[in-house]
Parts: C-alpha cells; structure tokens; sequence
C-alpha cells in the first residue's frame, strides 16, 4: 500500500456564526472556516470534473478521498454530525495503540468489564484469564468487542482518562465534528462524528504498521482459558466476504459499525494499481449489507470514473504534524444548514443548497437562496437485517 502522505495547508472558506441577512453574510464570508473546504460545508453531493457517483446511494453521508494526496474525490454533506457506533473504535486506537507493547500480558479481573454496556458486542474476554496486548487489540479490530476496549482503557489509566485523550487527539487530528462519550463508540448522547472525520482519522490510522496489520486481519485464534483458543473473524464483510457478499478486490480494511440508533457506519480503503482510496459510508437507508454494497460502489467509482476528478476538499494535517489550524477556536463544530434542504450539484458546479456554518458559541444555520426553514432531520432506527449468527440485543458489527 502506497502511504499516506502528509498535507499542505489548503485555503478554507466559511459563513459567520450567526443567521444574517444574505448579503451581510456575503461581505463576511471569509471570517471563518470550514475544516478541509468550504465546499465540504454544502449541502448535497460535491463533485467536480467527473460524472457524479452512483445515483443509489441511500446513505445519509458520505465520502471519497485518495488516501496519499487528502484530495476529497466526491462527499454527500461531509460535515454533518452522527452518531458513529464503532467506526468510532479508530479514533480509539488511533489515540491509544502505541502506548502499550504488543507482547504485554495481562490478567483481566472483574472490575475490568464491570462498565462494558449491557448489549455490546463482544470478543469473549473473560476474568481470570490472561492476554496478550496484541490480541486485545484482535478483538478490537476483528470483533468490534466492547469488552477489550474496556480492559484497554482501563490499562490505559480508566474510561475518563481515555475519553479526554481521544477528545485531545481528535482536537489535533482537525476531526472537529467529533465528540467522544465513550471510547468503544456505543450509543451515549451527544456522541457524535462526520463522513470527514471518520475519514480523517483512518487516514492517519492507516499510516501506522500495527493499525494496518489488524484492521487487514480476517481470522485469529482468541483464548478461551487454559490452553484453548476459538477462532474470531473480522466483521468487516468486505474483507471476508461474510453474509453473502465477495470480498472486494484489494481491500485493506478499515472499520465497521453498528448499533440501534446509529444504524450501520463504515469506512473502508482499497488499493489498486498503486492508488488507495478510502471511503465513509453512515446512515445508509437499509440494514444488513447495505452499508459494503455502497461502500464499494463508491471505491469503484473511485477507481473508474473518480479518477478524472478534480478534488472538492482535502483532509487536512494534523497540527502535531505541522497543520495549520482550519478552526478559528478551540472546539469549534462545523454545522449543517437546513438539515432537511435538498442542494442540487452538477457535476463541474456548485451546490444550489445553503453552505454549512462554522459555529463558534451556540451557531444557527442561516439559510440561502429561498425559504427553507430548519428542521431536524428524524432519527431513524435500523431494524437489524441479513444472515449470519445474530448480534448481541443493542449492537452488532
């Protein structure tokens, strides 16, 4: 796989924090910012210089990036805020991974799983049993489990210490949009990412050997005390072809998701003739393989016609990394105007809908051309779908 290099600072433009009349927004426009372009900010699909993505597509969100260039290929309202179920786990290992040998042991007691939320999914990590780090991290990875998060954590210093470090690396990364409750990305209020952030943050994940070894792994032998093991396979069905579906040709991982009120969230990367490309599908309308179906229609018109299109935004450098800040303010959110307006974009045009707001202290959306009033889009619950084993009651991979 080719790497992921390092980004320039790109120019950013945005609206005001507050509902102004058009024009007075116009003379403003430049005196904030949206994280990786203002057309990043807008309503409806962005696309320039290439005929536009499959017509399908039932997702909420989404998004289209070259892996080594941050070029955003094509998004459907990058920035809007969901919740993330666990795609979110990238962030967690993308903030936690490096602190611990692989080859560490550790004997798991009750105290450790004593917070893993009722209806998690889980690897089967018992008390009294011993470790290794490295297959922790298989359960992370593999199994989505909710379990070797915890017990991760808490080797990491406990739950409140790890939610403040993925909130500070999240910070770093530009991912502005999320917000971490818990880090094994279970429903909580107020938890929430974007198709850009998401995206952002496997990204840089994918740059680190270990992130990319077992987000690629397909099978392990866990154990299950003593000296026998079970064997776990990775949830993401891409990669293994799992519940009727082919794996698609030169997948590398990244991360799966799902939970009642989240729905199903993946972002997943692929490689072809020396280009990788990662895509973040949330929200899609049906359950079951809805979410990899889109997913690899969108890698395939990332690899087919995408190729010949101009980029619509860029996923930005970390600020540790030499980033220049794309946020005005520590915190700041981007937000979505007019949740429920549709924007009509061609494909070498803008969008026709209104443009994102930057919000600094309690933004409100102003609305463009027209009489849109905001509205909150309903959230809707997804009934689970497919075969395969059945997950646990309140999430699945």
């Amino acid at each position: 796989m080719r790497e992921c290099s390092r980004l320039s600072r790109r120019a950013v433009l945005g609206l005001p924090a507050a509902a102004l009349p058009l024009s007075t927004v116009t003379d403003a426009a430049a005196a904030t910012t949206v994280v990786g372009g203002e057309r990043l900010a807008r309503t409806g699909v962005q696309v320039r210089g290439a005929s536009g993505p499959p017509a399908k597509l039932t997702a909420r969100v989404w998004l289209v990036a070259d892996c080594a260039s941050g070029e955003v290929l094509a998004s459907l309202d990058a920035h809007r805020r969901l919740a993330p179920a666990s795609t979110l786990k990238m962030l967690f290992a993308d903030t936690v991974l490096k602190k611990f040998d692989r080859a560490r042991r550790y004997k798991v007691t009750d105290a450790d799983l004593a917070d893993v939320p009722d209806g998690s999914s889980l690897v089967g990590i018992k008390p009294g049993i011993t470790y290794t780090v490295e297959q922790l991290w298989q359960g992370v990875f593999l199994r989505s489990g909710n379990d070797a998060v915890h017990v991760l954590s808490r080797m990491n210093g406990g739950l409140a210490a790890t939610v403040a470090e993925m909130r500070a690396r999240a910070k770093d990364l530009q991912a502005l949009d999320t917000h971490v409750v818990s880090p094994d990305g279970y429903d909580h209020e107020g938890q929430l990412s974007s198709a850009y952030d998401l995206t952002l943050i496997a990204r840089h994940g994918l740059k680190d050997a270990d992130f990319r070894g077992y987000c690629g792994t397909r099978t392990a032998d866990f154990p299950a005390g003593g000296k026998k093991t079970f064997q776990i396979q990775n949830t993401d069905r891409l990669l293994t072809g799992a519940w009727g579906l082919k794996t698609y040709e030169g997948l590398i991982g990244v991360k799966n998701g799902y939970t009642s009120h989240a729905g199903n969230t993946f972002t997943g990367a692929a490689t072809r003739g020396g280009r990788t490309l990662l895509v973040t599908v949330m929200h899609p309308e049906s359950g079951g393989n809805a979410v990899y179906e889109e997913t690899a229609a969108l890698l395939d018109w990332g690899f087919g016609p995408g190729r010949s299109a101009r980029p619509v935004g860029m996923l930005v450098t970390p600020l540790s990394e030499g980033g220049a800040s794309e946020g005005p303010a520590s915190g700041r959110q981007t937000v979505r105007a007019a949740a429920g307006a549709p924007g009509v974009v061609t494909a070498g045009g803008g969008s026709t809908g209104p443009v994102a707001l930057t919000a600094g202290a309690g933004a409100v959306a102003l609305l463009g051309a027209g009489a849109w009033a905001l509205r909150r889009r309903r959230t809707r619950a997804v009934t689970p779908e497919g075969g395969g084993p059945e997950p646990t009651a309140g999430e699945r991979p």
